[in-house]
């Protein structure tokens, strides 16, 4: 395997970073970057040292050399290449991280999730009525990983605060067995782009074949999760096989969640080189606006419509805000 770390790969173009990730040859793991300058989105980071920590675990031993740019004291301190499990060029001061950023963590067990949400929160700046719904996605989602992946080595997540924006970044990577096996079972998709639609729809869950999933899982973090980007105007990223769905930015219709992801302004990728497992990333800013405050109880209402719906099969409907 290849992976290059690029001078620039945030999620509005978080494709390039991609593209130039080769999984062919899985008996090795060779790590580059960009001999100037390395500028990367949280999720680029959580792949990263999912692929080192997967590469670890069946023996190989990463190669390669990251030049000693100007960002390497953000690299070490984020934890990159402990996770390469290869030491760094240089030696640092490590600083106190709470309320900025949070180190790539790796989650295996339901402890070390419940660390790193209490971790994390600090990262949000924010009131409860604000941090609840990104502390319920974070929480569903990594306790996906860890009961439904089957990542031999658990998930991986990390997180930058910028506070000139008020924004948070989020990425998180497993190695698991990725989207379209997680729902074989039960809902046939036909490829890595159909699953990728299947699981951003609310009900959908790989645990039930009954829409609206089980008492343990309703089927809905990611619906949830893509729902916050776009009330909060911004980028969400999904990976897994060959296929990605990225929500844009710009939205026409900012008022609408449309439980079927592909009515969003949103773009696809169906021949991406194939990762097994899933990659998550996500931008969201948290000013608390009233739009925001209130955007748990709209998406619950979204994702009790969006279910009772289906079950009359009429797919799809947009829910407006109030």
């Amino acid at each position: 395997m290849e992976l290059h770390l690029p001078n620039s790969a945030h999620l509005q173009n978080i494709e390039g970073f991609i593209r130039k990730y080769d999984p062919r040859d899985r008996s090795r793991l060779k790590f580059s970057g960009h001999e100037k300058y390395i500028h990367v989105h949280p999720f680029a980071l959580a792949l990263a040292a999912c692929a080192g920590e997967a590469a670890h675990a069946n023996g190989v031993r990463a190669t390669g050399q990251i030049p000693n740019v100007a960002s390497m004291p953000y690299l070490i301190r984020m934890g990159l290449f402990k996770h390469l499990h290869i030491g760094p060029p240089i030696s640092i001061e490590e600083h106190e991280e709470s309320g900025r950023f949070l180190p790539i963590t790796q989650i295996k067990t339901s402890q070390d999730l419940s660390n790193t949400i209490t971790n994390l929160i600090p990262l949000l700046h924010a009131a409860p009525a604000v941090a609840d719904p990104i502390k319920y996605v974070i929480s569903e989602l990594g306790r996906n990983v860890i009961e439904h992946s089957g990542s031999p080595v658990g998930g991986f997540v990390c997180a930058q605060y910028f506070k000139d924006k008020k924004r948070i970044a989020i990425g998180i990577a497993d190695a698991g067995v990725g989207v379209k096996e997680a729902l074989r079972r039960y809902h046939h998709p036909s490829d890595d782009r159909h699953a990728l639609q299947l699981s951003l729809t609310p009900g959908v869950s790989g645990a039930t074949p009954r829409l609206g999933g089980n008492e343990t899982n309703a089927g809905a973090g990611l619906f949830f999760i893509r729902s916050i980007a776009k009330t909060s105007g911004n980028y969400f990223f999904l990976y897994s096989g060959k296929s990605s769905y990225k929500l844009l930015r710009r939205q026409r219709t900012t008022n609408l969640l449309y439980t079927d992801p592909l009515r969003e302004g949103h773009s696809l990728n169906l021949d991406l080189p194939h990762w097994q497992g899933t990659a998550i990333g996500i931008d969201i800013n948290v000013d608390e606006t009233r739009e925001f405050s209130g955007l748990l109880d709209i998406i619950r209402r979204s994702y009790r419509i969006g279910v009772k719906d289906e079950q009359k099969k009429k797919y799809f409907k947009g829910v407006k805000f109030t």
